[in-house]
């Protein structure tokens, strides 16, 4: 009876939590459970999802991606310089973009496979140089049609309906328009690295590789390759959360990116909790992001103060861990 219940609560405890904090904040914050509020939720939930599903792939392979945040509000303002300084068309402003952060993903598994730079320090390394770079064309200003720039002409590019359709344009769900396009967009990732990670021979050697990397060698895996494409991976989906938040804002905000980084990691990592996974998972970390989403929106609604946000995403973090791992341990241990 006791290894019963044990189970029941590594694989659905933290869904339980999830249900019990939806119903917490529902009956303490009027309007928790509105349309609005849902909207609300789905739009951060999406921008934070996207670079958690990233650093999934990179924690799959043993490594771990802090350049997140740097990547995306560097093609947040990447894109804002291409298409309001440069005056590209949204295309071209995306592919920049997308292949900025493919460059970031590879010169970061270069780093790490090749010269063998531990991954926390080669990612973080790289997250202080693109904090830095993504300030000096427009010397630390954020990017707006009209703005002055250094030689003393106008910025005359606009952001393209196009791009803007993208972090604002709404689906009908029943009669009202709920749905953001971010999320839809979030939605697909997810189903494609869910899919890719888990029915796939690529995906089992990830996992294999974050398992036992010199095994894997040994039989053949090109271990130096995998870990480079995911660190490409999570470099791609950190600038398409940049893009998106790009056109949510419809600026080059350089500081509307300060807290993704810390968000996306507390999503991924609490999806290790999800249905006793005790592992990195794409379905764990959406549930992880839609999580954090729901735990900010209804402190926010409930007037919580702002410094008392991130105490809290890091107690819920820890507590979920511990949880999972002490439990799963429990279960694994002798006469289990």
């Amino acid at each position: 009876m006791n290894d019963r219940l044990l189970d029941i609560a590594i694989r659905y405890g933290f869904l339980m939590l999830l249900f019990g904090l939806i119903v917490y904040f529902s009956l303490a914050a009027p309007g928790f459970l509105g349309p609005l509020s849902a909207a609300f939720v789905l739009q951060s939930v999406a921008i934070t999802g996207i670079l958690a599903l990233g650093v999934t792939c990179t924690l799959v392979v043993g490594g771990f991606d802090l350049s997140i945040g740097a990547v995306a509000t560097s093609a947040l303002m990447l894109s804002a310089y291409s298409m309001v300084i440069l005056e590209h068309p949204a295309i071209v402003a995306v592919l920049l973009c997308l292949a900025m952060g493919a460059l970031v993903g590879f010169i970061n598994g270069l780093l790490i496979v090749k010269f063998r730079v531990p991954d926390l320090l080669a990612t973080l390394g790289m997250m202080f140089l693109l904090i830095g770079l993504q300030r000096i064309p427009t010397q630390g200003n954020s990017i707006a049609t009209g703005m002055t720039l250094s030689d003393g002409t106008v910025a005359e590019g606009t952001f393209s309906a196009a791009f803007l359709w993208l972090g604002r344009h709404r689906f009908d769900v029943v009669i009202e328009r709920l749905l953001p396009m971010p999320v839809v967009i979030f939605v697909g990732i997810a189903v494609l690295i869910w899919l890719f990670l888990g029915f796939t021979r690529h995906g089992r050697l990830m996992y294999a590789i974050g398992s036992n990397e010199r095994a894997a060698g040994l039989v053949g895996t090109p271990v130096n390759r995998y870990k480079i494409a995911a660190y490409m991976i999570s470099g791609v989906t950190a600038s398409i959360g940049g893009i998106l938040l790009a056109a949510r804002l419809g600026r080059g905000d350089i500081a509307s990116g300060n807290n993704l980084l810390l968000d996306s990691v507390a999503a991924a990592l609490i999806g290790f909790a999800v249905l006793g996974a005790a592992r990195p998972n794409a379905f764990g970390t959406a549930m992880g992001a839609l999580f954090v989403g729901i735990l900010l929106q209804g402190m926010t609604m409930m007037n919580a103060p702002y410094y008392t946000q991130d105490f809290v995403k890091g107690a819920v973090l820890v507590a979920a861990l511990v949880f999972t791992f002490y439990l799963s341990s429990r279960r694994s241990g002798p006469g289990h």
